[in-house]
């Protein structure tokens, strides 16, 4: 089991490192089974990690690997119905800019690869259940 885990923290290590960050990271909203929802401008779904403090963000390491962070190089774009007043971004530990949304960093779940895909929704790791985030900013804890 520790291989297994081992091997996907390297695989989704190896994927942060391949191109979550863009100059123009777009932030845009899909309806899914759980409300309409933050996806990136792929239909890939946005989580909010609640033990996060504020707009700085606690997951590193293993729970990065897991839980990429929704990464920008640049002022992030918001979609129709997004609020851009919302929108911002938190500097990491490495000096990457990570993007907010109601003064919260956003991540990806490494389960997620399809547009509409809600895996991670009220998933407890890394010292707390990770939820969806609606156009307000805020967490939606139901499961569909």
């Amino acid at each position: 089991m520790k291989r297994l885990f081992a091997l996907v923290v390297v695989l989704a290590t190896a994927a942060i490192g391949a191109g979550f960050a863009s100059a123009s990271t777009h932030v845009d909203l899909r309806k899914t089974k759980l409300g309409t929802i933050l996806v990136d401008s792929k239909g890939i779904t946005l989580y909010d990690f609640p033990p996060d403090k504020g707009t700085t963000s606690v997951c590193y390491g293993a729970c990065a690997a897991l839980w990429p962070p929704l990464l920008t190089t640049g002022k992030p774009v918001a979609g129709t119905g997004v609020h851009a007043a919302l929108l911002g971004t938190t500097k990491r530990k490495d000096g990457k800019l990570e993007v907010t949304y109601g003064g919260h960093p956003l991540y990806y779940f490494v389960s997620d690869r399809k547009p509409g895909q809600t895996t991670g929704q009220g998933v407890n790791q890394f010292g707390g259940p990770w939820w969806v985030v609606s156009a307000a900013g805020k967490e939606i804890h139901r499961h569909g």
